[in-house]
């Protein structure tokens, strides 16, 4: 009976340090992070297409991610990245994950860039989160470089979404869905 309680009050201590907030310092360095890393995505959106740059100043807002994963039939993948609030300049940190299933294999790093059409778009994704599914990707890269298709525009909910893949090698045919949420310990 003694171990029973041992191991109820370990694991109330596991669950109440896992629950806990972020401290102050190590919240304000996760989001200089991700600032520095939608900085760095969004220079390689606009090296590889420079007319987005004014479709996000123009835009309501737009939400950039940058997510690590790998497949072999089945994948996974996982991220972090930031909404923009075009309008009132409101950041918002969020998560990202994806799982896939399909005839696909492959490692890499990929940039997301959502650009928003309308603020209630933004909202939705921000409040309520966002799932997207579906590829077809041959797509390789090195060295910040991105080749191949899959790097282009696609149109869901109220929003063009593009993806650069600036590491790694990807190649298949997939059925994908990416989940979005607010990070509660960011936020």
């Amino acid at each position: 009976m003694k171990l029973f309680n041992l191991f109820t009050i370990a694991a109330l201590a596991l669950s109440v340090a896992a629950c806990s907030s972020t401290p102050p310092q190590e919240k304000a360095s996760k989001q200089d992070e991700i600032r520095l890393a939608t900085r760095q995505s969004l220079d390689k959106f606009y090296k590889a297409n420079p007319q987005l740059q004014s479709d996000v100043v123009a835009a309501p807002g737009y939400a950039v991610f940058t997510t690590y994963g790998i497949s072999f039939i089945v994948g996974g993948a996982g991220g972090k990245g930031m909404v923009h609030d075009n309008q009132t300049g409101k950041e918002y940190f969020m998560d990202a994950a994806q799982a896939s299933a399909g005839l696909q294999a492959g490692a890499a790093q990929t940039d997301t860039l959502i650009i928003f059409k309308n603020s209630e778009a933004l909202n939705q994704f921000v409040e309520k989160g966002w799932v997207a599914g579906g590829q077809a990707v041959a797509q390789a890269g090195a060295g910040g470089e991105s080749h191949g298709a899959g790097t282009g525009e696609n149109v869901i909910a109220d929003a063009r979404y593009y993806t650069l893949t600036p590491n790694g090698l990807q190649a298949g045919v997939a059925a994908a869905g990416t989940k979005y949420w607010k990070d509660k310990d960011l936020n």
